[in-house]
């Protein structure tokens, strides 16, 4: 989540607390539901790190049997799914190459370094989409004296970057390039069900070239917890090894995955009502004078738009908007992020266009 917001300026105000607050944070505020909650009280649960669970061995099998990859593995969040996949594909003193905003290098605690000894080689896409052309620039020459390239990694869809979709034939081109010069590429799938669902295809057709697939459970697809790692059973036999060694390994943990079977089974169908939103939002925004957006690029649950025509930066927009009980946080000083999702419903959207108006005509 973007944190250059301090969390204590976006809370409601004390005499609004007891409203139910519009949160456009993130997707991952989202409840679990009704049926996710009698899933998990009821999960049939064994240790897992004997690979004993019955209900988490059946997600992983299922989440495998989705993507048309041969294994996966559950991690506790996205950002350990990420770094292993990162340990697993690189050795210490290499370069990945990716997008200037992924996510990994952005929001993740600087763990590339920390655990993988890896640093990233950036390059600025528009809309956060890199070309081949752009890529194959950055790949290190055979050079003793120079990092070599050990990993390519894009995202799907671009958390800061708007929600964009990264185009089909141009991640192809780059997987078909990248395997060519003896590279392995990692997709940073956390919306990858947003991005299908847009675009019009199954995630397993949008997964097919990439060498690993991270994708999360509790973001727009309203599991309490939970990311799975996808990819060929030799890559998930490596990945269980570190997620061991990140702390992953987790006992009775098929109370997690009751939930995150439904997550996978049920949830992807309703994604189209949380881009219908962002849309809506996106629209009434363009209308308002000192915002910035173009409504056209919003395709999936996620918009990012300009406030430099209000006169104030983000963690002033953001108490404004959390004094009419609405939650939100900027990515910088200047641009704020609204992400729609189960809990935010189309009045819930028009009741925060009225609160921006508000704040943008004082």
């Amino acid at each position: 989540m973007p944190s250059n917001v301090a969390q204590s300026e976006v809370v409601p105000s004390e005499n609004r607390k007891t409203q139910r607050a519009i949160d456009l944070r993130s997707d991952t505020v989202t409840q679990p539901t009704q049926e996710m909650r009698r899933a998990m009280a009821e999960a049939e649960v064994a240790d897992d790190v004997y690979g004993e669970d019955p209900t988490m061995n059946h997600l992983q099998e299922r989440a495998a049997r989705i993507f048309q990859k041969e294994a996966a593995i559950f991690v506790p969040t996205g950002t350990m799914g990420n770094q292993v996949a990162i340990r697993v594909h690189t050795q210490h003193g290499q370069e990945i190459i990716c997008e200037e905003r992924a996510h990994f290098i952005n929001l993740e605690s600087a763990t590339v370094a920390a655990f993988s000894g890896c640093q990233p080689r950036t390059i600025y896409g528009a809309d956060g989409v890199i070309t081949w052309e752009q890529i194959k620039k950055k790949i290190a020459p055979p050079a003793y004296y120079r990092a070599q390239t050990g990993l390519i990694s894009l995202e799907n869809t671009g958390s800061l970057a708007g929600g964009t979709i990264f185009p089909q034939e141009i991640a192809d081109e780059i997987c078909d390039g990248a395997h060519e010069a003896g590279l392995p590429v990692h997709l940073d799938g956390a919306r990858i069900f947003n991005a299908a669902t847009a675009m019009g295809k199954t995630v397993a057709e949008i997964a097919r070239k990439f060498d690993s697939v991270m994708f999360c459970l509790s973001k727009g697809l309203c599991a309490p917890v939970g990311s799975m790692l996808v990819g060929s059973r030799a890559f998930i036999d490596k990945a269980r090894r570190v997620r061991k060694a990140m702390g992953g390994g987790m006992r009775q943990s098929g109370v997690l995955a009751a939930a995150g079977l439904i997550a996978i089974e049920k949830m992807p169908a309703r994604l189209q009502e949380d881009h219908d939103n962002a849309r809506l939002l996106a629209e009434g925004l363009a209308e308002i004078k000192g915002i910035k957006i173009d409504a056209r690029k919003v395709r999936t649950n996620i918009l990012v738009f300009s406030i430099v025509g209000t006169g104030m930066d983000t963690a002033e927009f953001s108490r404004s908007l959390a004094e009419k009980n609405v939650l939100a946080a900027g990515i910088d000083q200047e641009q704020m992020r609204f992400v729609t999702h189960n809990d935010v419903g189309r009045e819930d959207c028009l009741k925060t266009l009225e609160a921006v108006r508000g704040i943008c005509s004082r």
